[in-house]
Parts: C-alpha cells; sequence; structure tokens
C-alpha cells in the first residue's frame, strides 16, 4: 500500500490515549513508508497525526473543503496540500488517493467518512480495505452495532467482514495485508436472482 487514508477528529478528544495513538499511527505509517491521506487540519487528532508522520519524515497529503479551511486551521506544512469546494470532493479525492482507509477515535464527520467507505465498498465502487483502530474499546458499541444489524438482516455477514478491526495500527496493517474483497451487494443479488 503506498498511502492510506486516516479518518479521525478535528479534537484531541479527554482521554490522552487517543493523542498518543493518533502520534503513533503518524510515525508507524511513516516508518512503513506508507503516505497518509486525511482532512488537512492541523487540530485535535488530525493535526497530531500529520505533524507525527511528518516528523518521522512521512508523506502527508491534507483534503480540506474551503469553508474549513479556517475553522480547521489548514495544515500548511503538509506535503500537499488540497482545497475541494465541499465535502463530497473531499471524500472522493481521499478516495481517490488513498488504498485503504483506517479509522481513529473522531465525531459525526469521522463516522460520516468511515460509512461511506464501507458502503462504497459494498456496492463494489472500490475494492479497498476499509478499518479501525479499537482504542480503549472505543469502537466497541460500533462493532456491536454493525453485528446487530447482521442479525436483524440489514447487514449481509460477507459485508461486515468489510470492516476490518483491531487494538493497534500494526495488527490492522497486518490485516490490511491478507485483505480480500468481497463480491459486491450488486453481484450478491444478481447471483441470488
Amino acid at each position: 500500500m503506498k498511502r492510506l487514508a486516516v479518518y479521525c477528529a478535528s479534537s484531541p478528544g479527554i482521554d490522552p490515549v487517543f493523542a498518543g495513538v493518533a502520534r503513533h499511527v503518524g510515525r508507524t505509517l511513516a516508518a512503513r513508508g506508507i503516505g497518509i491521506v486525511y482532512g488537512g487540519g492541523r487540530l485535535g487528532l488530525m493535526g497530531l497525526l500529520a505533524d507525527a508522520a511528518l516528523a518521522a519524515g512521512g508523506e502527508v497529503i491534507g483534503v480540506i473543503p474551503d469553508v474549513l479551511r479556517d475553522a480547521e486551521v489548514a495544515h500548511h506544512g503538509c506535503t500537499e496540500l488540497h482545497i475541494v469546494a465541499n465535502m463530497h470532493q473531499r471524500k472522493a479525492m481521499m478516495t481517490d488517493l488513498a488504498d485503504g482507509f483506517v479509522t481513529l477515535p473522531g465525531g459525526v464527520g469521522t463516522m460520516d467518512e468511515l460509512f461511506e467507505a464501507l458502503s462504497w465498498a459494498q456496492l463494489g465502487y472500490h475494492a479497498k480495505p476499509c478499518g479501525l483502530v479499537n482504542v480503549a474499546g472505543f469502537y466497541d458499541h460500533l462493532s456491536a452495532f454493525m453485528d446487530g444489524m447482521v442479525a436483524a438482516g440489514f447487514l449481509r455477514p460477507a459485508h461486515r467482514a468489510n470492516l476490518i478491526e483491531a487494538d493497534t495500527i500494526e495488527r490492522l496493517l497486518d490485516r490490511f495485508a491478507t485483505h480480500r474483497p468481497v463480491p459486491s451487494i450488486v453481484q450478491m443479488v444478481r447471483d441470488d436472482l
């Protein structure tokens, strides 16, 4: 993998473990020669991730909508910083530039990015791995919710498996290395007919 999109918060969160993990992910990806594509901000977990990767000599590509450039205080120290018109363009560009998706703790925006990546994989728009680093059990409830979708018949087990979970970036990268895309929902429906 040449680059990974990393979704995370523009806030540091309350527990300092989140900041530590963002820095660790930045350093780890840089050490492995994997570039980072992220939301382009210099605050919160986003900024910590970018700063750590840059300090370790890594490539960091920021993609930030014009309206958020000042609100998120764009990180002008990135290897590349792309200013786009809106969130749709941001997510599309991040998807185009990345070979996979890593999600760290975050809020609604982070969830929006994760679920778009997952839904696009389910629809067959891409076959890139989608994962999350479950820091200190932050995503335990999300994992249970996804399992509930399967139990209720709203998510196929094969597509539930599109969300690769690990408690460290190292374990997540190992799982990405063995990732095999599942057929899209379109192909599964055709096969069912």
